[in-house]
């Protein structure tokens, strides 16, 4: 690895002092109340949400794993992140982004007692999201705590000196001493840099987060266009074929994945082999119904649906979430195909001497620390650094939300004084970093975290969180064993198949997903049924405020007879209509993005033709036609929604900022 340049590190200092400076500077305004702390008071534009949202979608392990997928599936990658699902973003921008902000709450477990009341069921409803909210917070911890070390220990200075060039050790002791130091060496940047995101986070709660990620996604921005400049200029399309196998830079698909990298780059063989993936059809397939299950679901409760809770208004939760997909593709997956193909075409020799073995998580630093010059390496190392930093710091202001809002507030000290709750805010946060960072110290690679988030945690948590909309006998207790059902296999696999992917590809093709829905779904049906039905004034004020629709026959016809104006929701068509437009130009974007560093212009014009064509039907079919409120509630109930902290059978306990349209 180069030294450090003094004009990288001044960069990098610069960057750390400004980021750190904003947590102290807005802490004030952060810590008047809960609502300020956890959702900036509503007063945040939708825009800055946007931009905040889409760092924190930047991260840093997320951009490692991209990288991989790109140079072992080639444009075929484009599909895989569909595992998250990735476009949940254009769900939320349809339809369930206005829906949640609707509610006016302040986290997803107090959305629990809007939507099923304060019953005993309602209760345990109530901590098993709590419980869910607090382990996906620490698994995401750790998720980014196990990139951020791998990424740092490339270029910064060693902290335990070490070899670099391994294949030259012959010595196996040695070998095991160096790769010992190497491993010491992540841990170290990852623990020095985890505190300094602690601190600025937990200074500053939604407001740092937000100012500090629309100051980051500046300079990741700036620093991705740069080095997919530098890979156009320095591999042409002819050097690029000559690396990768026949079909690699197609973006559709066949039954098989039939991508052959012999003589090419050896481990990529193995790489597929391992992750299941060759029988491509039908891991898309499994990808496509876990994906729409999911992205109906809502968000999950961390650090995407505190953006959305965050905002202004319902309509502008909505501008929120389809903005997101607007300012974060195209740059994104310019520095992604722009380390991919740099790697590929001029670093075949050095990868394929590491034989099967091949360390993809390092591929994104050493081709940072080759390739890009004094400046664009301070530059770049800051914009990684901070995709890093904005995406913890979210997941950090998402974790007191759940324990101070709904656990020490409602159950322990409800008459506490602002001030109380904002220091036990800090503390809160202080622990969950101390565990994220613990289990991050257990692991050895972002795959083998990144497989349990996506396949198994969401998939508990996927069958309970989509009935909750869609049918109103669905009670709290079918809510608690549902979400139960889910999450006890959920977390069995995660220890019994250390991470390994329970999507697909386990034991001889053995898909453990469904095992999760069916268990998930016989607790949520069998806790709805055998128990009575909730509180009839507490689903009619959900269903009259939220409007959602599914199968809520019962009570529209008893909010009907009080309300003769009353209009159902009958946006389902419109609705699944505008999602597949919606995917069609995100994936557009995404394309976008790879081809124009491919310099493929041809696949470029279509893609922006799709993605044009797509905006102009949403504008009419979606934009235009957006609402805060159903038409048919007046002005002196929406008056008295309010943005209130406690919403319970439409009572409203402390008040804020009017919707748009009160009076």
């Amino acid at each position: 690895m180069n030294e450090l340049h003094w004009i990288d590190g001044a960069i990098l200092i610069v960057y750390l002092l400004v980021t750190v400076g904003i947590g102290f500077w807005i802490s004030k305004r952060a810590s008047k109340n809960l609502r300020s702390y956890f959702l900036g008071g509503n007063q945040i534009p939708w825009y800055m949400l946007g931009l905040s949202n889409a760092s924190g979608m930047f991260d840093i392990s997320g951009t490692i794993w991209l990288v991989y997928l790109l140079m072992v599936y080639g444009v075929h990658s484009v599909w895989i992140p569909w595992l998250w699902p990735v476009f949940n973003q254009i769900f939320l921008m349809v339809y369930l982004s206005v829906w949640l902000r609707r509610s006016g709450v302040v986290t997803g477990a107090q959305w629990i007692r809007f939507r099923f009341g304060d019953s005993q069921g309602a209760k345990l409803a109530h901590m098993i999201v709590v419980v869910f909210a607090l382990v996906s917070v620490v698994g995401f911890l750790a998720y980014g705590f196990v990139g951020v070390g791998k990424f740092a220990a490339e270029f910064l200075p060693q902290i335990v000196e070490h070899p670099t060039d391994f294949e030259s050790i012959a010595d196996p002791a040695a070998l095991n001493d160096a790769l010992a130091d190497k491993a010491w060496n992540e841990k170290a940047w990852g623990l020095i840099i985890t505190a300094l995101t602690t601190l600025y986070v937990v200074k500053g709660g939604m407001y740092s987060v937000v100012f500090t990620e629309v100051l980051q996604y500046s300079i990741m921005t700036v620093a991705s266009l740069w080095i997919g400049w530098i890979a156009i200029c320095r591999v042409s399309p002819e050097m690029l074929a000559a690396s990768v196998p026949e079909g690699w830079d197609r973006l559709w698909f066949g039954w098989r994945l039939d991508s052959d990298w012999s003589g090419l780059l050896e481990g990529a063989n193995a790489k597929i082999a391992s992750d299941g993936y060759e029988l491509f059809a039908i891991f898309f397939a499994l990808m496509v119904f876990k994906g729409i299950l999911g992205s109906m679901a809502g968000p999950a409760p961390n650090y995407d649906m505190q953006r959305i809770l965050s905002a202004r208004t319902p309509k502008e939760a909505a501008y929120m979430s389809g903005f997101v997909s607007l300012v974060l593709f195209v740059p994104r997956y310019v520095l992604i195909a722009g380390v991919a193909v740099l790697a590929l075409a001029l670093m075949s020799g050095e990868l394929n001497a590491q034989g099967a073995g091949v360390d993809y998580d390092n591929v994104l630093a050493m081709v940072i620390d080759r390739y890009a010059p004094v400046g664009l390496f301070g530059l770049l190392v800051a914009a990684l650094l901070a995709a890093f930093m904005s995406t913890y710091a979210a997941t950090v202001n998402a974790a007191p939300a759940y324990v101070v809002n709904d656990i020490y507030k409602r159950y322990i000290n409800p008459d506490a004084s602002d001030k109380t709750y904002v220091r036990m805010s800090y503390a809160v946060s202080i622990a969950v970093v101390l565990i994220g960072t613990l289990l991050g110290l257990s692991l050895t690679g972002v795959n083998q975290i990144v497989n349990w988030i996506v396949s198994a945690l969401f998939g508990g948590y996927t069958v309970a969180n989509v009935m909750k909309w869609h049918w109103w006998r669905f009670n709290s207790y079918g809510y608690f064993w549902g979400m139960l059902g889910g999450m006890a296999p959920a977390l069995y696999f995660a220890w019994h198949y250390q991470g390994e992917s329970v999507l697909y590809g386990l034991e001889k093709n053995l898909a453990l997903f469904p095992v999760l829905l069916a268990a998930s779904l016989l607790g949520c049906v069998a806790g709805s049924l055998l128990t009575e039905a909730d509180d009839r004034e507490v689903l009619k004020n959900f269903y009259r405020r939220v409007r959602p629709w599914g199968f809520w026959g019962p009570i529209h016809e008893e909010v009907l007879a009080e309300h003769p104006g009353l209009v159902p929701n009958r946006n389902f068509p419109r609705d699944a209509f505008n999602v597949l437009v919606g995917v069609a130009w995100q994936t557009s974007l995404v394309a976008i993005g790879i081809y124009l560093v491919l310099q493929d212009y041809t696949a470029v014009g279509w893609a922006t033709g799709v993605a044009v064509v797509s905006m102009l039907v949403l504008k009419f079919n979606w934009y235009d036609k957006l609402e805060d409120y159903p038409a048919d509630l007046g002005p002196a109930e929406l008056a008295s929604i309010g943005e209130g902290e406690e919403t319970t059978a439409g009572l409203v306990t402390d008040s804020g900022p009017q919707p748009e349209g009160a009076v």
